[in-house]
């Protein structure tokens, strides 16, 4: 496998900024194309009426999206994990725990960072996923189920893999994805309401007032109110799938990258290749770690749709992933 790792981090890095500037102008776009539409609507009423002239919804919805996308990078790391119901390993308190802390020193070492705060996740499914703003204030969060289930090599390679996340900065970029496609999907759900109710208030009165020789370019600007009333509509009923889709098409390529990294971390690429066949046997579901956070994850949390490849998986198929790694150790594939 030819890997030009530098030239894929600068890539990477590129690309966050765009996917970040891009979450901020589709809000633009959500506020201001509402504005012009009440403008359309109401530009014609009689002297006295409302005119909708000042964009307030758009000045409000890109403000709102500045403040998240601050809000997240912000404490976006802890309320991943306080979704999650993780507890942090200040000591040690089992062996599987100390040998936790042992394989993330040896990681941090082996990757030039600092050794990330570790959590433990109360789940049974094996998983993992790391979270925070930067190298200086990462966080590693791995399942009970994953230190039962993983050799230490195993899970030095899974550690390793989450390293590679922290050194990328993937995992600035995945928590604020991650409360973006909550907060759009929230803001989404109450924006919907609210057309729903004023929807019917707007075309119903659409058909009334006015008249003479101005009813045709009326007739004419109604059609436009309600072709960019359906546009609008339909942006808001696909902002979340659409926020969701880019997080995983996000997380699909920088999953490639980060086992790469693994293996440069490891120089044993089959041990992380063996923890992606243990968690790929896993069946249950991550149920502790919701969906607006599963790009995080180093293996989908959904259990059986690890399986399913496809445009709609939050994650590279487990068989390419594998097949790759087994590749860079020259070890057949199964």
């Amino acid at each position: 496998m030819t890997l030009d790792l530098f030239a894929q981090q600068a890539r990477n890095r590129s690309r966050s900024r765009w996917v970040v500037a891009g979450f901020i102008l589709f809000f633009a776009w959500l506020g201001l194309g509402g504005d012009y539409i009440a403008f359309l609507a109401t530009r014609d009423a009689p002297p006295g009426s409302y005119h909708h002239v000042f964009p307030a919804g758009g000045l409000l919805l890109t403000a709102l999206a500045a403040a998240i996308a601050a809000y997240a990078w912000t404490t976006g790391a802890q309320k991943v994990l306080w979704s999650t119901g993780a507890r942090e390993v200040v000591e040690p308190a089992s062996a599987e725990e100390r040998q936790l802390v042992n394989v993330v020193e040896e990681m941090a070492i082996a990757s030039g960072l600092p050794r990330p705060r570790l959590w433990i996740v109360p789940d049974d499914d094996p998983n993992a996923f790391a979270t925070g703003a930067d190298d200086q204030h990462a966080h590693i969060a791995v399942t009970e189920g994953l230190l039962r289930t993983l050799s230490r090599d195993e899970l030095q390679g899974v550690v390793a893999h989450e390293m590679g996340h922290i050194r990328n900065l993937d995992v600035r970029l995945m928590t604020i994805l991650a409360a973006l496609v909550g907060a759009v999907a929230l803001i989404g759900d109450g924006i919907w309401r609210m057309v729903g109710r004023g929807g019917a208030r707007l075309g119903s009165g659409s058909g009334s007032g006015g008249g003479g020789g101005r009813r045709g370019k009326k007739e004419g600007g109604n059609l436009l109110v309600l072709v960019l009333l359906a546009l609008w509509v339909l942006s808001w009923i696909l902002a979340p799938l659409i926020t969701r889709l880019l997080a995983m098409g996000v997380s699909r390529e920088r999953e490639y990258l980060a086992d790469a990294m693994s293996a440069q971390y490891t120089r044993n690429p089959l041990a992380l290749a063996s923890a992606l066949e243990k968690l790929e046997g896993a069946a249950a579901p991550t149920r502790a770690i919701k969906t607006g956070s599963a790009h995080l994850c180093i293996a989908d949390p959904r259990g059986g749709g690890r399986r399913v490849a496809g445009w709609l998986a939050s994650h590279p198929p487990m068989t390419t992933r594998i097949a790759r790694l087994r590749a860079m150790g020259y070890a057949p594939n199964a």
